[in-house]
């Protein structure tokens, strides 16, 4: 009996050590399923709208990666906007990194941790690597988090006192989340959290008016009755605070603390680069994602969480056996700093929770893929179409590329309506609707297909979706980076000219230490710019660095040639103005592009467009399109992709009739071109030829 007894509890002890860490912690809690109609985005937004909205709780998912976190927020908003949902993002940094968290990354975990203590949410969706971090108390959050409204009295001093301890930091221009600047009775703040700044009139110590401003232009733009005001960092930084850290590190860490720069920084109010890595010092205790939960909260578990979290687990203690033993900069064990997975797994077995189940057998899209060797590219679609009872949502990335297949369905004949969004193509009646979505995959539910760009062009390969860049941005001269700038650098000071940059620098005026830049003007002579006045600075751009002048201080050396630069722009100006009203009444040639055999020769291109390579690509296909004359010049780096700007160019000139010349410098260059023209034009009727020096004459007349 004692035998067979201990061969039981061995037996259970091994498969408790083994089986995986979900199993171990089995929930008594009810739990309910549901099954997958179509997508798990889809489906989820029905649940929600059914369960959690009319009967106010609110739904926690956690992700087994932050793509498929964002990827989730990103489609349940397109299928139902009016859902509050929040994404508590990853910091993006890897353990004990040295730099901290982009603020826009800070912004959004900030907001989504006040929206969840205030319960004004109906999800919150968390990548399970990020679950396992410890947080701020949420009496830290809700300590240090205000509202601020119109007409509401407000002593200016006090209120700038609360900003610094909140952390905002003090700047002559706000350009970031976690900034403010005050001019005379104008306090211009971006709050953390918010998506746009805000500038505050006072008239005395009432707040007069509250508007947004742009932070390029600095213009205001529209009123507001309120903001909210969060902390602008997860680490405070008030005496309180800073006294605690000391108390902390001296406990946790050997050896004289006077000696670290990162005991001093701190000490000092200055906030170090990586601090969130030393956040549970600032704090009598930390919490985590589980006590901002209120009792009603449903978790969902989106894929292998059990698996994200024992690899994010090995990987910090992997950094923290090659950072541990750096005297300069200690570092806190992994089990300060995160939850253990066991412990993970158990908190969420005391709430209820929700799961989605597909049937082991589904209907799936079948190959629909455009095929542009085939006289009818869209056959397959159509058939499919043609066959299929249901209504047929085609989703594509943008408004682009919504026209674009918008043309290649009506040369098919396939009748279609053109929507903007989910709600206005739910809302009609027409079989197909063609409309612009976020979604990555399409699928089949009970009542609908929804067919991606993923379905239609298998054979393209599409990066995962990033955030866009601003349209308005320019890649000018101005020094947008300190990265930038290496020492012994040409630059251009607006006011002061030509000088090098000798490196940065902290000074103290009486007023704490700021960062400056050192430019050294002829006879060595030095100038200290603040970092904050970085617009002023620019690259030199008037030849080789080592021979750029260097302008004296206190002489008029740089004003002169700022007035003899201004004459010759001025006749440049004038002359150019005279070649641009020629070329304006002369009439160009407008090419007709075959949208069908343009879309069969891109598809040859074997990767994504870059965004500035489409750029080039459309202004080019605008250009030719127009009857004015084309002016356009290509620039980019080698290996940017430009001679796929010029091949698709040639394709709409030659499909259209005409002969193209393409100039290159060297002979190498010219049989490299040929050979790539050759291979992109191998399934087109066009001829490629190749004239050189080593060709004959008479081949070369033939060729022509």
């Amino acid at each position: 009996m004692n035998i067979s007894f201990k061969a039981y509890n061995i037996a259970n002890y091994l498969y408790m050590q083994y089986m995986p860490l979900e199993a171990n912690y089995q929930s008594k809690e009810s739990l309910s399923t549901a099954e997958i109609d179509g997508s798990d985005s889809y489906s989820l937004v029905k649940y929600i709208h059914d369960e959690i909205v009319k009967s106010k709780k609110s739904l926690a998912i956690f992700t087994e990666t932050a793509f498929e976190a964002r990827r989730l927020m990103e489609e349940m908003l397109w299928f139902s906007p009016d859902l509050k949902i929040n994404l508590l993002p990853d910091w993006e940094t890897l353990p004990y990194d040295h730099f901290s968290p982009h603020p826009d990354l800070i912004s959004e975990r900030l907001l989504t941790l006040y929206q969840v203590t205030q319960k004004s949410f109906d999800v919150v969706i968390i990548p399970v690597t990020t679950a396992l971090h410890l947080l701020p108390p949420k009496s830290y959050i809700q300590q240090f988090s205000f509202h601020f409204s119109k007409g509401q009295k407000v002593d200016i001093e006090a209120f700038k006192n609360q900003l610094t301890l909140n952390g905002y930091m003090n700047v002559v221009r706000v350009m970031a989340p976690g900034e403010f600047s005050v001019r005379g009775s104008l306090i211009d703040l971006f709050p953390m959290g918010s998506i746009v700044p805000y500038r505050l009139d006072f008239f005395d110590d009432e707040i007069d008016s509250i508007r947004t401003f742009d932070v390029d232009s600095q213009r205001t733009l529209y009123p507001v009755n309120e903001i909210k005001l969060l902390p602008a960092r997860e680490c405070p930084m008030d005496e309180k605070s800073i006294s605690i850290f000391r108390q902390n590190y001296r406990e946790h860490f050997e050896g004289d603390p006077s000696r670290s720069s990162i005991y001093k920084d701190i000490s000092k109010g200055i906030p170090i680069g990586g601090i969130e890595w030393y956040m549970p010092l600032f704090f009598e205790e930390m919490s985590d994602i589980f006590s901002y939960f209120s009792d009603n909260t449903i978790i969902y578990k989106h894929g292998n969480l059990d698996l994200a979290c024992s690899h994010f687990w090995h990987e910090t203690e992997k950094r923290f056996r090659l950072f541990a033993y750096d005297a300069e900069r200690p570092i806190l064990e992994p089990q300060n700093l995160l939850i253990k997975p066991d412990q993970f797994f158990k908190s969420i077995n005391s709430y209820k929770k929700f799961d989605l189940k597909r049937k082991e057998v589904y209907e799936k899209i079948p190959d629909i893929s455009i095929d542009r060797k085939n006289i009818l590219p869209l056959s397959k679609l159509d058939n499919f179409i043609t066959d299929n009872p249901k209504r047929v949502f085609i989703l594509t990335d943008s408004l682009g590329r919504r026209e674009t297949v918008s043309e290649l369905l009506k040369l098919a004949g396939i009748k279609f309506k053109a929507t903007d969004d989910w709600s206005s193509a739910a809302g009609i009646s027409d079989q197909v609707v063609l409309t612009v979505s976020p979604l990555h995959q399409g699928y089949i539910s009970s009542q609908h297909v929804v067919i991606t760009e993923s379905e239609l062009y298998v054979n393209t390969v599409r990066q995962s979706r990033r955030r866009h860049r601003d349209k308005n941005f320019s890649t000018d001269a101005m020094v947008r980076d300190l990265s930038e700038l290496k020492e012994g650098d040409p630059i251009v000071h607006e006011q002061y000219g030509v000088g090098r940059f000798k490196g940065l620098f902290n000074l103290d005026f009486g007023e704490g230490e700021s960062e400056f830049l050192l430019l050294q003007y002829f006879g060595e002579d030095k100038l200290y710019v603040p970092v904050s006045n970085l617009e002023l600075i620019s690259r030199y751009s008037g030849g080789p660095a080592e021979t750029a002048p260097l302008h004296r201080l206190g002489s008029d050396q740089w004003d002169k040639a700022k007035k003899k630069a201004l004459r010759q722009i001025h006749d440049t100006a004038a002359d150019l103005l005279n070649i641009y009203s020629q070329r304006s009444i002369k009439k160009g040639y407008a090419f007709k592009i075959n949208l069908q055999d343009y879309e069969r020769f891109t598809d040859g291109f074997p990767f994504e467009e870059t965004d500035d390579q489409l750029t080039a690509i459309n202004a080019v296909i605008t250009d030719m399109e127009s009857q004015k004359p084309m002016d356009r010049l290509i620039c980019g780096d080698v290996g940017f992709g430009k001679t796929e700007v010029a091949l698709r160019a040639a394709f709409i000139a030659a499909n259209d009739g005409k002969q193209v010349a393409i100039l290159v410098p060297t002979t190498l260059l010219a049989e490299q071109h040929y050979n790539n023209f050759m291979d992109r034009f191998s399934d087109s009727p066009i001829k490629i030829a190749e004239i050189s020096r080593f060709k004959s004459k008479k081949n070369k007349l033939s060729r022509l």
